[in-house]
C-alpha cells in the first residue's frame, strides 16, 4: 500500500473523528465567503478571470435552472358542471384550471428537433487524426502544438491571417472553397452558389467554427440569384444546403437545398 494512504488507512481501521462531517459542512459554507472576498481584493488580470469564471458559473446555473423550472398554463376544464348558480358574469366565459407544464424552452427545443429533413441523416464521423495533421516547429523541429486542416474548408472574405509563428490551424488555401453546385430537389437543377457561411459540422463545434467543410455538413448558401420570395414578397437572401460529396477527394463542393 502507498505511504500516502495512512489516513485512508486510519480511517478504515477506526472510522471518523466525531466532529468531522461537522467540521467538513462548516468548511465548505465558509468556502462562499472565502472565494468572495477573493473576488472582491483581486486586482487587475487576476479580477478580470475571476470575474469572467463567475459570470460564466452563474450564466450556466441560471440557463440550468430556466431549462427545469415548470411554468404554470391554463387548460380547460372538464365538462363536469359544478352545483349551484354561476354569476352573470362568468356564463360566457370558458372555465379554466391551472397546470403545470414543461418550460417553454423545453417545448421550442422539442419543435425544433424535427424542423429540417436533410437528405444524409447519418454520416460517418470524421476522426481527428484524419482530420488534421501534426506540423512540427521550432529550430529542431520539437514542438508538435500546430495542426494542418487536411479537409476542405470555407474562410470568409474579412478574414485575417494570424502571424505564422503564432497560428495554431493552418488552413491551406487550395482547400479553401468560395462556392458550391447546389441541386433544389424540386425543380431538379444545379446552380453554382455563393457559400455565406457554415452552419453545423456533424463532427463537433471546433470543426464548426474552423469551417471545415465534410460529408454531412450544414452550409448556408446565397440563393438571391433564384429568385426566391417569401409569402410576405421578400427577396430570400440566404438558405442552408447540406454537403453530400466529399470535397477534399472531387474538388468541388456538391450539395442539396434545405426546402
Amino acid at each position: 500500500m502507498p505511504q500516502g494512504d495512512y489516513i485512508d488507512l486510519h480511517r478504515k481501521r477506526n472510522g471518523y473523528r466525531l466532529d468531522h462531517f461537522e467540521r467538513k459542512r462548516k468548511k465548505e459554507a465558509r468556502e462562499v465567503h472565502k472565494h468572495s472576498t477573493m473576488a472582491q481584493k483581486s486586482l487587475g488580470i487576476k479580477g478580470k478571470m475571476i470575474a469572467k469564471k463567475n459570470y460564466a458559473e452563474k450564466a450556466l446555473m441560471k440557463k440550468t435552472l430556466k431549462m427545469h423550472e415548470e411554468s404554470s398554463s391554463r387548460r380547460k376544464a372538464d365538462e363536469n358542471v359544478q352545483e349551484g348558480a354561476v354569476p352573470a358574469y362568468l356564463l360566457d366565459r370558458e372555465d379554466t384550471t391551472r397546470a403545470k407544464v414543461l418550460s417553454n424552452t423545453i417545448k421550442q427545443k422539442r419543435k425544433e428537433a424535427g424542423k429540417w429533413e436533410v437528405p444524409l441523416p447519418k454520416v460517418r464521423p470524421v476522426a481527428e487524426d484524419e482530420m488534421f495533421r501534426v506540423i512540427r516547429s521550432g529550430k529542431r523541429k520539437t514542438k508538435q502544438w500546430k495542426r494542418m486542416v487536411t479537409k476542405a474548408t470555407f474562410v470568409g472574405p474579412a478574414f485575417t491571417r494570424k502571424p505564422p509563428k503564432y497560428e495554431r490551424f493552418i488552413r491551406p488555401s487550395g482547400l479553401r472553397f468560395t462556392k458550391a453546385h447546389v441541386t433544389h430537389p424540386e425543380l431538379k437543377c444545379t446552380f453554382c452558389l455563393e457559400i455565406i457561411g457554415i452552419k453545423k459540422n456533424p463532427n463537433g463545434p471546433m470543426y464548426t467554427s474552423l469551417g471545415v467543410m465534410t460529408r454531412g455538413t450544414i452550409i448556408e448558401v446565397n440563393v438571391s440569384e433564384l429568385g426566391l420570395v417569401t409569402p410576405a414578397g421578400k427577396v430570400v437572401w440566404g438558405k442552408y444546403a447540406q454537403v453530400t460529396n466529399n470535397p477534399e477527394n472531387d474538388g468541388c463542393i456538391n450539395a442539396v437545398l434545405l426546402v
